[in-house]
């Protein structure tokens, strides 16, 4: 089957040989005919099966034909001379901003012989550009939730004239929490519009917004729940945490590495990760949450054109990262669940290519492996290397052991000499010998004895002698205040 048995418009054909493709996926194949034809529809397919271009090419097409059949602007007089203002007549929500843009360049590639206008709304970057693109008039907006309520609120756009509400991942947006605005944002829209909703998964959470959203609507499932890809051969290394940097590093002198893209549980690893690579030579970059809007688009750039060779991301970027040709998925760190599994290794294989999944598997993941497996019902192949296992951390108990000195311990410590119990100096009547130490014992025990009468004879005689204060019964007087 070809784009031209779907009955597409010449402008949408002539995109397509454009872009390179020619045979259309299974699920574009299926929703096609529904999109058309003006029904709700429900689809759950795998990432990377082309989701996106199922729902853009007849939405455009839709557009296209609906907008042929509307009043003609004048020709003559001064209504001729007003533009006419174009209103969001489609509007597409995404889960994050890389998945957004992604799909507002698919709009464009495919529309780009159509007179057709879209923008692409999200946060993290100035919104004056944004509002400016919607007071210039828009056909079609792919927005995240959260800039749009925004500019809701700002009152910089209205929905009232939607005839096409697209949710693309959307059990992705009810895991982020985006049910609150997605329910807020359908309220805005007419009530007479055509609904499309597209999940990789289909948790009952999904399904009952579903059932709440759309009419009768066509339910195109494509692959099994948590089925890999058959175009992604997938392996697996046991591996010493500690040793897992080495590893990447061995496997990356491989020139078959071209395209790699590396996934970490958490953002502080994948900076971790980058600049361990960048320090032995490799050219990385990371992206993940934590990162600017205009250092993640610049990564996500540099990738695409092969200026970087291996991309560092988090889970963020496990669905709607759309980059050609990606050989290899490394997973760094396990992740704890198989769905998001399926989704990392899904970046790899796409659009009929072969790629390959590599996991990394310490010991304490061993456990998550497996449940991987029984997962997606298949078994992951486990693979030898000859790196060497660093030796263990020394116990608190052994550095302390280590850090003293291995010479013979001095008889006496140095510094300030401690005095004997019987108040003597060191060295005296007990522990001297000969007639000098004993004298000098003699006459310390003779002055301490002499001291109080001393003290008391210079009080009592007017003696210029001060006499030595007791701390303990004596103290001094008290300062009269001054006023």
């Amino acid at each position: 089957m070809s784009f031209s048995d779907l009955r597409l418009i010449e402008p949408l054909l002539k995109s397509l040989r454009q872009e390179g493709y020619t045979t259309p996926t299974e699920i574009q194949a299926k929703t096609f005919p529904h999109v058309v034809a003006g029904r709700d529809m429900l689809g759950c397919a795998q990432t990377g099966t082309g989701k996106t271009a199922a729902f853009a090419l007849p939405m455009l097409q839709n557009l296209h034909t609906r907008k042929s059949h509307q009043p003609k602007k004048p020709t003559q007089g001064k209504a001729a001379r007003v533009p006419t203002q174009r209103v969001i007549r489609a509007l597409v929500l995404s889960p994050t901003r890389e998945l957004a843009a992604q799909i507002g360049d698919s709009f464009k590639n495919y529309g780009r012989n159509l007179d057709m206008r879209g923008t692409t709304i999200f946060g993290g970057v100035n919104q004056r550009p944004q509002v400016r693109a919607l007071q210039q008039g828009v056909d079609i907006v792919v927005a995240t939730p959260g800039r749009l309520m925004d500019l809701i609120n700002q009152r910089a756009l209205t929905l009232n004239s939607v005839e096409i509400l697209v949710l693309d991942e959307a059990d992705r947006m009810l895991d982020m929490g985006f049910i609150h605005d997605i329910r807020k944002i359908i309220a805005m829209t007419p009530k007479k519009r055509q609904t499309l909703m597209f999940s990789a998964t289909m948790p009952k959470s999904i399904q009952s917004l579903a059932d709440s959203i759309l009419t009768d609507p066509a339910v195109v499932k494509i692959a099994a729940k948590h089925a890999t890809a058959d175009t992604v051969q997938q392996s697996a290394y046991f591996i010493d945490p500690r040793s897992k940097g080495i590893l990447l590093g061995k496997l990356l002198e491989d020139k078959v590495m071209s395209r790699t893209l590396v996934f970490s549980r958490t953002k502080r690893g994948a900076d971790k990760i980058t600049k361990q690579l960048n320090n032995t030579g490799f050219t990385a970059e990371a992206i993940h949450s934590n990162k600017t809007q205009g250092a993640r688009t610049k990564a996500l750039h540099n990738f695409k054109s092969g200026r970087t060779n291996v991309l560092v991301a988090s889970d963020i970027a496990a669905r709607g990262l759309d980059v050609d040709d990606i050989s290899h998925v490394v997973n760094y760190d396990i992740p704890g669940d198989a769905e998001t599994y399926v989704h990392r290794i899904g970046r790899s294989g796409r659009a009929g290519n072969q790629g390959q999944a590599i996991t990394f598997c310490a010991h304490d993941e061993r456990r998550s492996l497996r449940d991987i497996e029984k997962t997606i019902g298949k078994q992951i192949t486990v693979l030898k290397h000859s790196i060497q296992a660093p030796p263990p951390a020394p116990s608190g108990a052994a550095i302390r052991r280590a850090a003293e000195p291995t010479g013979p311990r001095s008889t006496r410590p140095t510094g300030k000499p401690k005095r004997s119990k019987r108040g003597g100096k060191p060295g005296g009547a007990a522990a001297s010998t000969g007639t000098g130490g004993n004298a000098r014992a003699g006459r310390s025990a003779r002055s301490r004895k002499a001291k109080p009468n001393a003290s008391a004879h210079n009080n009592a005689g007017g003696g210029s002698a001060r006499p030595k204060r007791n701390s303990r019964s004596a103290k001094p007087a008290a300062k009269k205040p001054r006023y």
